[in-house]
């Protein structure tokens, strides 16, 4: 029997033997897998009832910090009093269509679809930037990672409109530079806002105690507030799972109180407030206060705060659940609670400074104010587990120092901790609450973060739009000039108020800025003198199969960071040391622009050299939602996939050695990289059964055992040279495993300008100095590991 494949094959590639052709059929690209699987996560169908269920779930989670705006927003649009009533209609009006534009349109209805994979925040669509255009900084891709199912992209036709903008975008570094600021800065006000949002959250729901005891003093206020914080961020490595169940009910009751106090208070005091759901009122109300009502925006700006945190706290939940839940619940109970605010300051004027306390019916006032405190620690808990997130993808993406990260729960991988970025995160909160003291400047720090945010996504969603949508220009157009139309207003009215707070996030932006960007110089510039420094294959195989040197028991994993080559390091260790290992695995972890890497498709294997040099490489593969646990599950992975690439290897006899991507002796463009599962056996099974079908027209085996005993007396060889290589390595792994890594020092070379030599002598070898070892990451025993240090100069 002659396949498809075999009969479309050249007479070139007739030549190579049907091995070869069983290769292209067992490695070929996963296009079309990879077609169906790009938009699996927005085709996904839920039932009613389990679309229901998640959308309640997604209250407790998503919607806190939005649903806590309620708190301050009135008192920070009007800081000082209100002197004509028709000016609180205009404010109502001008909160409405916030609400509706932003929050509802722009993000639940637009933003929430360029999610990666079902991933939210500013990460998430530089991720989906990097797989349709080559914009990623630190270029260690390769063909192969391409073919992973979540690396789903789609084809771009060379004369449209999007590969112009590819190409114009892939052109020089600069812009890819450009592009990568403009993440880091969304990156960096969005963990700003982790800071911010418990501040004022927390103060706002304590402040509710003066209420029933007005002569109590603010700074009462602020210790209260203060010990909240303090219990808020001592509990963080217990994980959200542990109280997790309690944040839904608290948020859908403070939804329901809300909106049911709000149309109380429209029935009792003004419903006449409702007639702000006409536009002419926002621009009779810029026309009667003119610069005053301009700056007033900062404070109306709060109603849409937490509506960044619902694009970044998606990972759990589908779209139409985030949907369902905003257009059902959250954006009623939100018009209806500023809409009863608003009635009832039209009798009340006096009252602005606390018009959502006095607002309460007396009869549930206490249990209103418990309510509200809980319901501000579930935003600030919502803000915290998203800034958690922010710095695991930023470290993944080769932006942040190395730090601990923890996994708080077993069932959900997205729930981590991590200590040291906690507590730098309660000291810079408790600054900000007991240095303000009010809510006013907290709450123009507060806007300013969220309106830059908001920007950095309108300016990603724009290039989402043209390479990965490929809309047409005039729908990109449209979105572009409306978003920025709203945004830059509100960025223009927060910047008057940069002295009054507004500076806060600016200064907190500032400095994991300037951390982020030069940890990522650093790591570029080493990767770039790593991969310029690498050793050419001619001379490892000059060397023979003993590497000129003493080849001892035992196995070395070399460490580096480059998934192709030999390493500088190698050339460096050699040198100067008699002796090498019997077996050598140049191990390279990489993350690559997708949300995660499936366990059965992270490690790639492949051989360097002759068999009798007993060198491999493997290259293992992480997301960025993805995790490295400290067990010793990393390097039982890696031999398993090992021992799993000799048994295919031996069943694929005439197989090339070298280093290049060659298959049987011919030079070719593939890959001979084999993608392994972990003992899987019916993944196993599955490959064995594609390799007698494809070349014998045998009945599929049903196991390995099966294959190797009733193929033919080569067959019969092959099994036999795999029992011998797998007891060699076997042998080698018992007599004992060393982890070489390179304890490197970056440098900067002696004719650097001088902000060179300050970012890469001082600061960058600073952060080195405090940031985790990879041998604490990969958990390497003490005893086992072997650092080889050296100079690199930049």
């Amino acid at each position: 029997m002659v396949s498809d494949v075999d009969m479309e094959m050249s007479g070139e590639d007739e030549s190579k033997g049907g091995m070869w052709a069983l290769e292209q059929k067992i490695d070929q690209p996963m296009d079309e897998e990879a077609g169906r699987l790009k938009n699996m996560y927005r085709e996904k169908k839920f039932s009613a009832l389990l679309l229901l269920q998640l959308s309640f779930q997604s209250l407790g989670v998503v919607y806190g910090d939005l649903g806590t705006s309620p708190l301050y927003v009135f008192y920070n649009t009007f800081p000082d009093k209100i002197t004509d009533t028709e000016d609180i209609v205009g404010a109502l009006s001008l909160i409405i269509y916030s609400l509706t534009l932003v929050p509802l349109i722009k993000y639940v209805f637009i933003v929430c679809r360029a999610n990666d994979n079902g991933q939210g925040g500013t990460f998430a669509l530089y991720s989906l930037l990097c797989r349709h255009a080559k914009v990623n900084t630190i270029p260690n891709q390769h063909k192969t990672d391409e073919e992973l199912t979540t690396y789903s992209r789609s084809i771009i036709h060379e004369k449209s409109f999007a590969a112009k903008t590819r190409r114009w975008l892939e052109g020089d570094a600069f812009k890819k530079n450009v592009l990568l600021l403009l993440v880091l800065v969304g990156t960096c006000t969005a963990v700003g806002d982790g800071i911010l949002t418990p501040a004022i959250s927390v103060l706002s729901a304590s402040g509710g105690i003066k209420i029933d005891h007005p002569r109590m003093s603010t700074d009462v206020v602020v210790v209260v507030a203060v010990v909240i914080l303090v219990g808020l961020f001592s509990l963080q490595h217990y994980g959200v799972d542990k109280v997790g169940w309690l944040f839904a009910p608290i948020v859908l009751l403070w939804f329901l109180l809300i909106g049911g106090i709000g149309a109380y208070n429209i029935w009792k005091y003004d419903s006449g407030v409702l007639r702000a759901f006409s536009p002419v009122y926002i621009f009779r109300y810029f026309k009667r206060r003119g610069k005053n009502g301009w700056t007033s925006l900062g404070g109306i700006m709060l109603s849409i705060t937490g509506t960044e945190a619902l694009f970044a706290d998606l990972a759990h939940f589908p779209v139409s659940a985030i949907q369902l839940a905003f257009t059902v619940i959250v954006f009623p109970s939100l018009l209806l609670a500023y809409s009863g605010q608003a009635a009832y300051l039209m009798y009340n004027k006096d009252h602005v400074a606390d018009a959502f306390y006095r607002s309460i019916p007396d009869g549930i006032y206490w249990p209103m104010f418990i309510v509200a405190t809980l319901a501000a620690i579930v935003a600030s808990q919502a803000t915290i587990s998203a800034t958690f997130s922010i710095i695991k993808q930023a470290n993944a993406l080769g932006c942040f120092p190395r730090v601990k990260v923890i996994h708080t729960s077993s069932k959900f991988l997205g729930q981590i901790y991590v200590p040291d970025v906690n507590w730098i995160l309660m000291v810079l909160c408790i600054i900000v609450t007991a240095g303000f003291k009010n809510q006013n400047q907290i709450g123009n720090a507060y806007g300013t973060a969220v309106v830059i945010v908001m920007l950095a996504t309108t300016f990603l969603m724009i290039l989402i739009m043209l390479l990965v949508w490929r809309c047409h220009w005039i729908l990109v157009f449209i979105f572009a000039a409306l978003s920025l139309i709203i945004e830059c207003t509100y960025f223009s009215a927060v910047l008057f108020k940069v002295d009054q707070g507004g500076w806060v996030p600016l200064v907190i932006a500032a400095v994991f800025l300037f951390i982020m960007y030069i940890w990522h110089y650093g790591t570029v510039k080493r990767y770039e003198f790593e991969m310029h420094s690498k050793i050419s294959m001619a001379w490892i195989l000059g060397l023979g199969p003993s590497l000129g040197l003493v080849r001892v028991p035992g196995i070395g994993l070399v460490y580096t960071e480059l998934a192709s080559g030999v390493p500088h390091i190698f050339s460096h260790f050699i040198t100067n040391l008699p002796a090498i290992h019997s077996v050598v695995v140049f191990v390279c972890v990489k993350y690559l622009p997708v949300y995660t890497v499936p366990e059965d498709e992270r490690f790639l294997v492949k051989r360097i050299g002759p068999k009798n040099f007993h060198m491999f490489r493997c290259v293992a593969r992480y997301g960025y939602k993805d995790l490295h646990k400290k067990d010793d599950e990393f390097e039982k992975k890696l031999f398993d996939n090992l021992f799993t690439f000799v048994r295919l290897e031996s069943m694929m006899e005439g197989g090339s050695d070298s280093d290049d991507y060659s298959v049987y002796g011919q030079q070719t463009q593939r890959s001979r990289d084999f993608l392994l599962p972990e003992n899987n056996s019916n993944t196993f099974s599955s490959v064995v059964d594609l390799t007698i079908s494809s070349c014998d027209s045998i009945v599929p085996a049903k196991s390995p055992l099966h294959v190797i005993h009733s193929g033919t007396s080569s067959g019969q060889v092959s099994s036999q040279r795999e029992v011998d290589e797998m007891e060699f390595l076997t042998s080698c792994r018992d007599a004992g495993v060393v982890h070489i890594m390179g304890n490197t020092v970056v440098r900067a070379r002696r004719d650097s300008a001088f902000y060179k030599k300050l970012s890469i002598d001082y600061v960058y070898a600073f952060l080195r100095k405090i940031c985790r070892e990879n041998s604490v990451i990969f958990n390497v025993p003490h005893e086992s590991l072997l650092n080889v240090g050296q100079v690199f100069y930049v």
